[in-house]
């Protein structure tokens, strides 16, 4: 039986052995779980689905992610017209959908992180996709990284205690993903993962904050419901001398990346 190594932190793995927790048999059930939950998204026909189609095989999107996502598979089906085949939904697709949609929290994280929407959208467009893949019954189906994509940013909405999905955590998705194009060009560009965890956590919480201040209903993240546009100045004007701040504290501690 072919053999996996899993790293854990410290601390857990300690906690683990104390707990006798059995972890071959944990791993192989998640694992299992993973791997039928990207192979659904995967093979997820795309050619006519539409956004309640989208909220009902993902329930956990918000409607600015099923926007993005709608648009990244409009995209797909213009460049499928031009080129008379069917093409895979790929990672580029997701993220450009998210930078067409135009105002989700996504994009204000980025601008954070010193990433202009607009000069990622030209990086994007000079890039030629190697993540095309033809299925075999001629539809259009999520390539295997942008499936990961996806899934992983389940995880990361999952790990932030969050019960939905936003273009903050499909952000965090693409970023995380390590074959796919977008999180290529997202890391050459500076959206390393932990920096861009934590301006999307500062993001959240000013989100939140000013809402609060405000007198606005509650709302996911990315900001499905009618968005504030002090949130986004708050964000632009808060988060980078946060992220100066805790950049300078981790040199001098010598805590080193991920």
């Amino acid at each position: 039986m072919p053999k996996i190594n899993v790293y854990l932190p410290d601390e857990l793995a300690e906690a683990v052995k104390e707990a006798g927790v059995p972890v071959s048999a944990v791993c192989q059930r998640a694992l299992e779980q993973a791997v039928r939950r990207v192979t659904a998204i995967r093979e997820t026909a795309l050619g006519e689905l539409d956004d309640a189609d989208l909220a009902a095989r993902m329930p956990h999107l918000t409607a600015r992610a099923r926007a993005a996502l709608k648009l990244g598979i409009e995209q797909a089906q213009t460049e499928q017209a031009q080129t008379e085949q069917a093409a895979a939904v790929t990672t580029s697709h997701v993220l450009a959908g998210m930078l067409a949609e135009g105002g989700n929290l996504a994009l204000h994280v980025l601008q954070a992180i010193e990433i202009a929407p607009e000069q990622l959208a030209r990086e994007l467009a000079r890039q030629p996709s190697a993540e095309i893949v033809v299925a075999g019954d001629g539809s259009r189906r999520f390539s295997g990284p942008a499936a990961n994509a996806l899934e992983m940013a389940v995880t990361e909405a999952t790990a932030l205690g969050h019960n939905y999905v936003g273009c903050e955590h499909l952000l965090l998705g693409l970023v995380a993903e390590p074959d796919g194009e977008a999180g290529q060009t997202l890391r050459s560009m500076g959206a390393e993962l932990r920096l861009t965890r934590r301006a999307v956590a500062a993001a959240l919480a000013g989100y939140v904050h000013l809402r609060a201040q405000t007198g606005q209903p509650a709302a996911s993240g990315d900001g499905s419901a009618d968005p504030i546009a002090a949130v986004a100045a708050m964000v632009r004007q808060e988060l980078q001398p946060l992220m100066r701040r805790i950049e300078r504290l981790e040199e001098r501690a010598g805590v080193t990346e991920d």
